[in-house]
């Protein structure tokens, strides 16, 4: 969205979006026209500054602190990411082992009790 519109949906004035955007705490993509283009989190965002500055906080220290909020959603999606692949690799693995036993033992019962534990829990912080 251009700044107009964020500044409807906000209620904060053009020139303080394109002040915040100079300093650093917005981000905003330019067209080939030129115009900055903002994405929905621009909301959030902002309402998160306005929010900070009223509680007395710099803008400095509310630009570090959207750039750590910024970095744990990173790492909290790359988690899932590798979570999600080792359930893939687990299952897979699991598969290949009741193949090469048989029919006569299954994986789940060589598995110990506690190992079986942890693959349950793992599934379960997938879903």
């Amino acid at each position: 969205m251009r700044i107009g519109e964020l500044a409807l949906k906000t209620g904060i004035t053009k020139r303080t979006i394109d002040y915040y955007t100079n300093i650093g705490l917005l981000k905003a993509e330019r067209s080939s026209s030129n115009y900055r283009y903002y994405n929905v989190e621009a909301v959030d965002d902002l309402h998160y500054i306005e929010k900070r500055k009223a509680e007395g906080l710099c803008l400095e220290t509310i630009r570090k602190e959207l750039i750590e909020q910024k970095a744990e959603e990173v790492d909290i999606q790359e988690i899932r990411l590798k979570m999600q692949d080792l359930e893939k690799d687990v299952s897979k693995l699991i598969a290949t082992l009741d193949e090469q036993m048989g029919d006569e033992q299954s994986v789940k019962t060589t598995i110990s009790k506690e190992g079986l534990a942890l693959i349950k829990s793992l599934a379960l912080l997938l879903h």
